[in-house]
C-alpha cells in the first residue's frame, strides 16, 4: 500500500524538523537550500526581454496586404523573426518592397508586423542603373546607381537636398553592406507620382535610393525611423541562398 503525504500539514520549523523521518529531513534541507536559487532563477527569467511577437497574417489580411505576393510576405516574416531574435529589430514596423513589380505599381508596404495592419501602400522608385520600368539589375557597388536588395535597418533622419531623409544601414555584406558608403537613403522625389507613371510609362529613377512620393515621404520616414526593418525583395537566387535572414 502506498502512503500519500500531505505536505501542507508538515510545518518545517527549527523545533520540529528533527522530529520527522530522515528522508523528510533531506527533503526539507533541499527545499531550504534551493529556495534562494530558485528565487534567483525566477528573477533572472523575468528580466530577460522577450522577442516582439509577430502576427501570423494568414488568418487576417487587409486588402492592401492581400495584394502582396504571398512568397514575399512569407520571406519578410521570416526575416523579421530572425532579426528580432538577434536583437536587431527594435520596432514592430517593417517596410516591404517588391522590386519584381514594375515601378508603375504600388510596390512598397509599411506594415505593423504585430497588428498585421498596413500603414502605407505606395510607389517607390529604383536606381537608374537597375532598369526602366522593371528593375532587373541590383548591386552594392559604389557608383553603380543600382538598387540593393536584402534587409536594412533604419537610422536617423536629416535634412538633405531632397528634404527630410532617412539613413539606411545594410545588414547583409556583399548585398547591401555599402548602403551608408553609397548614401542609400529614403527620401522624397518629385519624379515619384501617379502622374509621372502615366506620362512616362514608369517612375523617374534615383541613384539607388528607394525614393518616395513627396506627399508621403515625411510621414513614412517619421513612422519607420530609428530601428525598423526594410526588406527589399527580388527573386535573385544569389541573395536568396546567401542571406542569413532567409
Amino acid at each position: 500500500m502506498t502512503t500519500m503525504l500531505n505536505y501542507n500539514e508538515i510545518k518545517l520549523t527549527h523545533k520540529n524538523i528533527f522530529q520527522i523521518p530522515y528522508f523528510l529531513k533531506c527533503f526539507a534541507a533541499c527545499v531550504l537550500l534551493c529556495s534562494p536559487a530558485l528565487g534567483m532563477c525566477k528573477t533572472i527569467n523575468q528580466t530577460i526581454p522577450k522577442p516582439t511577437p509577430v502576427l501570423e497574417f494568414s488568418k487576417s489580411q487587409g486588402k492592401d496586404l492581400k495584394e502582396m505576393n504571398p512568397r514575399v510576405l512569407e520571406l519578410a516574416l521570416k526575416a523579421h523573426q530572425k532579426a528580432n531574435a538577434m536583437g536587431i529589430a527594435q520596432k514592430s514596423m517593417m517596410t516591404i518592397i517588391d522590386y519584381s513589380l514594375p515601378s508603375t505599381k504600388r510596390r512598397l508596404w509599411v506594415v505593423d508586423m504585430v497588428k498585421g495592419k498596413v500603414m502605407y501602400h505606395t510607389h517607390v522608385a529604383h536606381g537608374s542603373g537597375s532598369g526602366g520600368n522593371l528593375a532587373k539589375s541590383f548591386s552594392d557597388k559604389p557608383g553603380s546607381l543600382q538598387t540593393s536588395l536584402g534587409l536594412f535597418v533604419t537610422g536617423k533622419t536629416y535634412q538633405g537636398k531632397h528634404g527630410l531623409s532617412l539613413t539606411l544601414h545594410g545588414l547583409e555584406k556583399g548585398i547591401n553592406g555599402n548602403a551608408e558608403r553609397r548614401r542609400i537613403v529614403v527620401h522624397g522625389a518629385n519624379y515619384v507620382s501617379e502622374s509621372t507613371a502615366k506620362n512616362l510609362g514608369r517612375l523617374g529613377r534615383s541613384w539607388g535610393c528607394p525614393a518616395l512620393d513627396t506627399r508621403l515621404a515625411t510621414p513614412i520616414i517619421q513612422t519607420i525611423k530609428d530601428g525598423s526593418l526594410v526588406f527589399a525583395y527580388y527573386p535573385d537566387d544569389k541573395w536568396l541562398k546567401k542571406s542569413r535572414f532567409l
